[in-house]
């Protein structure tokens, strides 16, 4: 077997380790239940409206997708994980708009050069592997002059050190996979797309997140809902001290963020990038 085979051979055998794992547990759920108005903020950030075409990339089940669809765009929603378009598909029919959904790895879409006016991403190509590569297929599909638009979890926000408390735990990526909260780094994101876009504009915020009780329902809520923490805790499952210091990492992060009285209220710290493209 040549180096090329083997190198197509491993990408193939990782991007199968992310599609299984974002099939598992609930991913729909927790974007409507925990994230439910981030996609909104991202559509409306990209400016879209009647008549643009827009392709979100790594949609999952249309978080932003039918927030873009319900301006009068024309949509089309890509994922490496299909199992999660029943959930945007149903949305969809609720809110009476017409999405096209398509499999596909941000990585190498199957779409045409210049193809969309917008292209955007809301918490989900920062989670491929290969930065560069994801960059280099945002802005080749879309048109000169489009926007291309991306929401991320910030590495010092609580997702960024929720997924750097399960690192310890979970197995170790291939040595050329990036961390996904690089996404939320702007002067990162920057040099990814390099002279290619113009315009860039970038800030900080935050997503309320109020829904849990205290940390220990956090920790138990996404122990069976995301697919990473169920992967971290499928690694351990016959080690039980590990298990109990995954729990106790969870919940004592989720402490940390936590400023409520009667109930755990946390803000979850993202990047909102937005940038025209020259290519």
């Amino acid at each position: 077997m040549t180096a090329l085979s083997d190198t197509v051979e491993a990408d193939q055998a990782l991007k199968a380790k992310h599609r299984a794992m974002w099939a598992l547990g609930d991913y729909p759920s927790v974007a409507a239940e925990i994230i439910p108005d981030l996609g909104a903020v991202l559509v409306e950030a990209c400016g879209v409206g009647p008549g643009a075409r827009v392709l979100d990339v790594a949609a999952g089940s249309g978080n932003a997708t039918i927030p873009a669809a319900l301006t009068g765009a024309s949509v089309v929603a890509c994922d490496l994980t299909p199992e999660l378009f029943a959930s945007g598909r149903e949305h969809a029919v609720q809110h009476g708009v017409e999405v096209e959904w398509h499999e596909a790895d941000a990585e190498a879409l199957p779409f045409a050069d210049g193809e969309f006016d917008v292209v955007l991403s809301c918490v989900g190509v920062m989670f491929a592997p290969h930065h560069q590569a994801t960059a280099d297929e945002l802005t080749r599909v879309c048109r000169p002059g489009g926007t291309i638009g991306l929401l991320s979890w910030t590495p010092e926000g609580f997702l960024g050190q929720m997924l750097a408390t399960m690192k310890p735990y979970a197995p170790p990526p291939p040595p050329d996979a990036q961390p996904p909260p690089l996404w939320g780094d702007e002067n990162h994101v920057r040099t990814l797309f390099g002279d290619r876009v113009t315009d860039v504009t970038a800030r900080r915020d935050n997503v309320r997140v109020d829904r849990f009780d205290d940390p220990e329902t956090f920790r138990e809520y996404f122990k069976t809902h995301y697919g990473p923490t169920i992967v971290a805790y499928r690694g351990i499952a016959e080690d039980p001290d590990r298990i109990d210091a995954l729990d106790r990492d969870l919940a004592d992060l989720a402490r940390r963020f936590d400023y409520g009285t009667d109930t755990t209220v946390m803000d979850w710290e993202y990047l909102l990038l937005t940038a025209r493209n020259r290519s």
